[in-house]
């Protein structure tokens, strides 16, 4: 471990974080974890723990945080989307060039089924997008 440790620990749950504050300025040098508050993304909320009463650093702290957290998220989800393109393709060469009928047999309708569904909310979004440009 590095010895210029942050003040603030994030344990990443699936709609947040639970956080904490850390200390190593105890007498025996070992990281203390106390847990300060529980963040939930999806509501915006930041709940402190317990008793907890946060100061003005542990807000702006979990603030940025969120922040961050955020725009990550974001960036993941559009990255995801564009790797779903690539693996479309990938799909493409394979049935192709590659698959066999019996493997064809087993996931072309699966597939037809949830490339018509997304074809027409691609669809339906757009017709939105250019109804509200006009």
């Amino acid at each position: 471990m590095t010895t210029a440790l942050p003040d603030y620990y994030f344990r990443i749950r699936e709609n947040g974080a639970i956080v904490f504050r850390l200390d190593t300025e105890n007498r025996n040098r070992r990281i203390e974890m106390d847990q300060i508050a529980v963040v939930n993304l999806r509501k915006g909320e930041i709940k402190p723990h317990g008793d907890t009463v946060l100061s003005v650093e542990d807000e702006a702290a979990i603030e940025a945080w969120v922040i961050e957290r955020t725009e990550l998220l974001l960036h993941r989800e559009v990255d995801d989307i564009l790797r779903t393109v690539d693996h479309l393709n990938l799909t493409t060469q394979w049935a192709q060039s590659r698959a066999s009928d019996d493997q064809l047999e087993a996931v072309t309708d699966t597939l037809l089924l949830a490339m018509h569904d997304l074809r027409n909310v691609l669809v339906r979004k757009k017709a939105d997008r250019l109804e509200q440009d006009r």
